[in-house]
């Protein structure tokens, strides 16, 4: 059996003080080579922070960060981020042409020439800004000028890409169209991504785990569907609404109707998209209906699920109730709802929910 693969990154009890006021504190957090790390959290969380730390742009008070099996101490600052590459939210774009962008760091490390602009000419075709390779940074849109910026960066092969919210100023088309070329672009890539935002779809969307920070601390870390249907605490609950995150393949789409198989569910949800597209079928938990199977009533919800009581907690003034539908789902249901249903762990009951209640989001 071969040895596993060390960490491309690791980070243990880290402690980064900022001020007298801010502490960021990670016990521990792994990367691995070609996985994406989506960090999620509010402004002010202590997002940006870990990120200027993993950049060696801040010293942690305590605790270690190991690249590649060799501490942060014992790393040349400038060997170091010639292994990494940081996209802002504003692109920064130097005062010339959109090749010369991108050419910059190129030239910075010594590339040839030919080898510059093989590089370059392949980087702004994956980016479809080919025919923008002489226009003026100052004649660019925001999103060309972030497509520029990641060019700039993905073109030097980084160990590892830093995302630092690089889709929050762009319009709704713009991000959408750049979120699915990005994703494509990093799958299969050697290229470890930490992708930092405070948008829970673009989290979904884009990482392959999800990390959430809270108040300087990183409260959880797992897959999307892990983080986001099975919250560690009610603090993280809150934060992420404790939706349902399904994964699952679109089987059919027609006349703005979908089916998603969900672990051999078929589950509907109002659309379009390509059959055969992995997705992860979202549904929050207050708009899922629980019944007894014996009083199923006539209903316009267009999904309906068996499945037993597998736990019962409280949220505020609801209970959250988890099923084993052969899949974990949860609802949010008033206390006086769950006396009349009688409900209590192993209890076998239904669910119903609108096709117009759950969303998809491509994988």
């Amino acid at each position: 059996m071969p040895t596993p693969k060390p960490p491309v990154l690791e980070i243990t009890n880290l402690l980064v003080t900022r001020g007298s006021e801010f502490d960021l504190v990670i016990d521990q957090l792994s990367l691995h080579q070609g996985e994406i790390l989506a960090i999620l959290g509010p402004n002010g969380a202590g997002k940006s922070t870990l990120l200027l730390t993993i950049s060696k742009l801040l010293a942690p008070s305590s605790g270690s960060i190991e690249f590649f099996g060799k501490n942060f101490d014992q790393l040349n600052d400038l060997e170091y981020r010639r292994n990494i590459a940081l996209v802002l939210q504003d692109p920064l774009l130097f005062d010339t042409t959109v090749y010369n962008n991108i050419r910059t760091g190129l030239g910075f490390r010594g590339f040839s020439k030919s080898d510059q602009s093989e590089q370059i000419e392949a980087w702004i075709k994956r980016l479809k800004i080919d025919h923008l390779r002489d226009r003026h940074a100052a004649q660019l849109s925001s999103g060309q000028s972030q497509r520029v910026s990641l060019a700039r960066a993905l073109v030097l092969n980084p160990a590892i890409l830093l995302l630092d919210e690089p889709f929050s100023p762009l319009d709704s088309p713009t991000r959408d169209a750049l979120l699915e070329d990005l994703r494509h672009l990093l799958s299969g890539s050697e290229t470890t991504t930490v992708f930092i935002t405070h948008d829970q779809e673009q989290a979904i969307s884009l990482g392959d785990r999800v990390a959430v920070i809270l108040d300087g601390r990183l409260r959880q870390v797992g897959s999307p569907e892990e983080v986001f249907s099975s919250p560690t605490d009610s603090e993280v609950a809150n934060f992420l609404g404790v939706e349902n995150v399904l994964p699952g393949i679109v089987r059919d789409s027609t006349d703005g109707k979908i089916s998603v198989n969900v672990q051999d569910h078929i589950l509907e949800v109002i659309g379009t998209e390509q059959a055969g597209r992995q997705v992860f079928f979202c549904l929050r938990p207050e708009d899922i209906t629980i019944w007894k199977t014996t009083d199923m009533p006539r209903s316009s919800a267009r999904n309906m699920l068996k499945g037993k009581v597998a736990l019962i907690s409280t949220q505020g003034p609801l209970l959250e109730i988890t099923l084993d539908c052969g899949f974990p789902l949860t609802a949010l249901i008033t206390r006086a709802s769950a006396q009349d249903l009688e409900l209590e762990m192993g209890t076998i009951v239904s669910a119903s929910f609108k096709a117009s209640a759950a969303h998809l989001i491509p994988r």
